[in-house]
């Protein structure tokens, strides 16, 4: 079973960033809009006010002789604007582009200026920026201007901006906070959904929208049904476990009684390969419903008691690794589960190799044989469920082709994963990875 691949984004967060983009969009439209209304009405306003005063104060200088008009000129100058006059044309005066829509509306306004050469640009910074212009009188003087005040309002304002921003932000907060609540209940579904199977049950209250309320009332009835057929199982199995355990350990006890020692021992191989197979089957069907809680349990304690158990029977085989690992898994179902590995090594090899390494959080079980392997093309298969891949031989193979399978199911539900591999000198590896 392939882990789960984790999406970049979660409901909530997608929801959320739907909510966003939507806000900043509709934030930046109105900001554009809003700017851009601002800026003609205060462009409008300005090309008003500086067109009548250009008019005033150009008729005034060319109704008075030239030797008064520089004095002339600095009485009309206002807190707003400037008046100076010259003999020469100014230099490097042009109409800055910003600027063509107020030159064209104080034209507009006072169309007696179209003929008086009217120049307008801009000089110094963006936001400080003040308005220098020039005309020409009649005798072909020049009057020069500017604003004594900065046009703010002729660029985008960062405060008016971030003050526009605030609402939207609080807005998206919001919104993101209302979904979460929204959404709490397919969370709490979630959570439920992992557990199923598990042994337990626990219902999920129902709640949130109408279409969340009819799932999660679905999923209550799915998972009262299944935990009743883990439990029907559950008490099938142990039944059937008893029953059949019953017949074999009165064959066992008549054996005993039997005076032929050949007889006897070939029917004691019997009992055992009935007793394994009854065993191993059990155990396979059994699967998650065995009710086994997760705790605290030493790897490195199992690992080496596996080991020291198949020396005392006289295998050989040796454990390499820390003398403690203490981690959370299913004790019972984990050192089942190495057992069957160690089990089938010795049954195809002579020696077997328990390695434990802790890297970093995550732990590496490897047991290796010295057998003859597994063919590349049949490494898949020999995971799958009643798959016996020495069926061309005699039969010397207790079980029912289930001790691989069962190592992968305990694995698995440790969240790990179990790769087999040939050996360059020969033999089997089979590589356990348990995650932190």
């Amino acid at each position: 079973m392939k882990p789960l691949v984790r999406a970049p984004l979660g409901l909530i967060g997608r929801i959320f960033a739907i909510l966003l983009l939507a806000i900043l969009i509709e934030f930046g439209a109105s900001t554009f809009f809003y700017e851009r209304a601002s800026q003609l009405s205060v462009r409008d306003d300005e090309a008003r006010r500086l067109a009548e005063h250009l008019v005033i104060a150009r008729k005034l200088l060319a109704e008075h002789p030239a030797i008064e008009r520089p004095a002339l000129a600095a009485d009309l100058t206002t807190t707003r604007y400037k008046i100076t006059w010259s003999k020469e044309l100014p230099s490097a005066m042009r109409v800055t582009p910003s600027l063509d829509r107020i030159h064209r509306q104080v034209i507009a306004w006072e169309p007696s200026l179209r003929p008086a050469n009217l120049r307008l640009r801009l000089v110094g910074p963006a936001r400080d920026a003040v308005i220098v212009g020039s005309t020409t009188l009649p005798d072909g003087s020049w009057m020069k201007f500017a604003t004594r005040e900065p046009v703010h309002d002729l660029s985008f304002s960062p405060e008016r901006i971030l003050l526009a921003l605030a609402p939207a932000v609080a807005i998206i907060l919001i919104g993101g906070v209302l979904v979460r609540q929204t959404l709490l209940p397919l969370r709490r579904l979630a959570l439920a959904t992992e557990r199923v199977g598990a042994g337990t049950t626990q219902e999920v209250a129902e709640g949130g929208p109408r279409e969340v309320r009819r799932v999660i009332h679905a999923f209550n009835r799915m998972q009262a049904r299944i935990h009743l057929l883990l439990t029907d199982r559950t008490q099938a199995l142990a039944a059937v476990g008893h029953d059949l355990r019953t017949p074999l350990a009165r064959l066992r006890l008549r054996a005993d009684a039997i005076d032929d020692a050949e007889m006897r021992d070939e029917m004691e191989t019997d009992i055992v390969e009935m007793q394994t197979m009854i065993d191993s089957l059990l155990t396979y069907l059994a699967g998650e419903g065995n009710g086994e809680p997760r705790q605290i349990a030493d790897l490195a304690v199992i690992c080496s008691t596996i080991a020291d158990a198949a020396r005392d029977l006289g295998h050989h085989v040796d454990y390499a690794g820390p003398d403690h690992c203490e981690r959370q898994l299913h004790p019972i179902a984990i050192k089942r589960a190495l057992s069957n590995l160690v089990e089938n090594g010795l049954h195809y090899g002579d020696r077997v190799r328990l390695t434990l390494e802790d890297r970093g959080g995550t732990t590496i079980v490897r047991v290796e044989d010295d057998g003859p392997g597994i063919p590349e093309e049949s490494i898949e298969q020999a995971l799958q469920p009643f798959v016996r891949l020495d069926s061309a031989r005699a039969r010397d193979t207790v079980g029912f082709g289930l001790g691989l399978s069962i190592v992968s199911r305990a694995v698995e539900a440790e969240g790990g994963t179990l790769r087999l591999t040939n050996r360059a000198e020969g033999g089997l590896r089979a590589e356990i990875h348990l995650p932190a």
